[in-house]
């Protein structure tokens, strides 16, 4: 079910939204004009780490992997870039961070045989 196209959708909504949360969360972090490049700078970031550091034949990516890494590692790296791009969402407004997060939480239960997968990696 983890690789269902709906649900594949759904975990790309949410990386934008996580991407989002995590502008929100650099302009927050500092002020003048550097608020701006953080602003930029760190859903950049993360969405470097998160197209680089992979787990070979990811059933729910392309199943390249430019850095490969244990499948624990993945999971650490997707919950540090959705936490973060929530708590980025909730500064600005908790009526959107909690619907995402509601989400965020279906997509793992939805996924919870890519969870394992990734574990036994």
């Amino acid at each position: 079910m983890g690789s269902h196209p709906a649900n594949l959708a759904l975990r790309f909504i949410l990386e934008l939204a996580a991407l989002v949360g995590l502008g929100f969360l650099g302009y927050l972090m500092s002020f003048g004009w550097p608020r701006f490049l953080l602003a930029a700078a760190l859903p950049v970031v993360a969405a470097a780490i998160w197209g680089t550091f992979a787990v070979p034949d990811d059933p729910s990516r392309s199943g390249t992997a430019p850095v490969p890494v244990a499948g624990w590692i993945r999971l650490m790296i997707e919950a540090a870039v959705f936490g973060l791009g929530i708590a980025g969402l909730a500064t600005a407004s908790e009526y959107v961070a909690l619907p995402v997060l509601t989400l965020v939480v279906i997509h793992y239960l939805l996924s919870v045989d890519r969870v394992r997968w990734l574990l036994a990696r």
